[in-house]
């Protein structure tokens, strides 16, 4: 398959479970893809070694650092002059009971919504002349059912969340008709956060959640494939990957 050939993608936070298999989907069927990591430099080069095709990046970019992504776009205008996919993958949380007001510190709260929200939105201001360039570009923000059922990680990561999706909203009205903005908005994943906790709290996910198993990061590959490449009369709309999760 050659649907995305000569087209250039870029994942932050790609060297994650979800960033990586996005990453690979993508170069499945053609795509050039940049990878952008804050601090694992061996997992964004693993995932660049697992991928098909060749002429693929890899670059330190946190998302949090405006100044870095103006370098960034420079990087990818450079040597490829063009920019056609941006996911915005990288994301932080940790675990905070909910009722536990105490717990979820101002530090913690400022880094959740610096990374997860303002490091999204810096992210399509430095890249939104490459993205909007020719035949226009397509924005996927990785989100989170947390985000509208208020039920995750922490009521910080739940809000940082909403407010992706609400950012999602206006900037597919404000950037078209150059650039299409959606949100990929996925249940529990069974990834490296998922595999922390006791099995019987994830036994109790899938026994809640009519498809009857959480997701895998290759399900969410594949909607933001779908999106790229199927869903091209679609734009701020959001894409929920959870099973039916919220019907539990």
């Amino acid at each position: 398959m050659s649907e995305l050939t000569g087209h250039v993608a870029l994942v932050t936070g790609g060297g994650g479970g979800i960033g990586s298999a996005i990453c690979r989907r993508l170069a499945a069927v053609g795509a050039q893809i940049v990878i952008t990591y804050s601090r694992d430099q061996g997992k964004a080069r693993a995932a660049a070694n697992s991928l098909a095709g060749g002429n693929h990046l890899i670059l330190r970019a946190p998302v949090e650092d405006s100044e870095a992504q103006a370098k960034l776009a420079a990087a990818i205008a450079e040597k490829y002059g063009r920019l056609d996919i941006l996911v915005n993958n990288a994301g932080i949380t940790r675990a905070v009971p909910h009722a536990d007001l105490a717990s979820l510190d101002d530090e913690t709260i400022d880094r959740i919504f610096r990374v997860n929200w303002r490091g999204a939105f810096a992210s399509i201001r430095a890249l939104h002349s490459l993205l909007a360039a020719g035949e226009g570009g397509v924005v996927i923000n990785i989100s989170s059912i947390a985000g509208r059922t208020g039920v995750g990680s922490n009521v910080a990561y739940c809000a940082s969340k909403a407010a992706l999706d609400s950012m999602t909203r206006s900037l597919a009205r404000a950037l078209a008709p150059q650039v299409r903005v959606l949100s990929v908005s996925p249940g529990w994943v069974n990834g490296e956060y998922a595999q922390q906790m006791p099995r019987a709290l994830i036994a109790e996910q899938e026994g809640k959640t009519p498809l009857g198993r959480i997701g895998e990061a290759e399900d969410v590959a594949a909607a933001v494939y779908a999106a790229i490449t199927h869903l091209r009369f679609s734009t701020g709309d959001i894409i929920a990957v959870d099973g039916g999760r919220p019907l539990g």
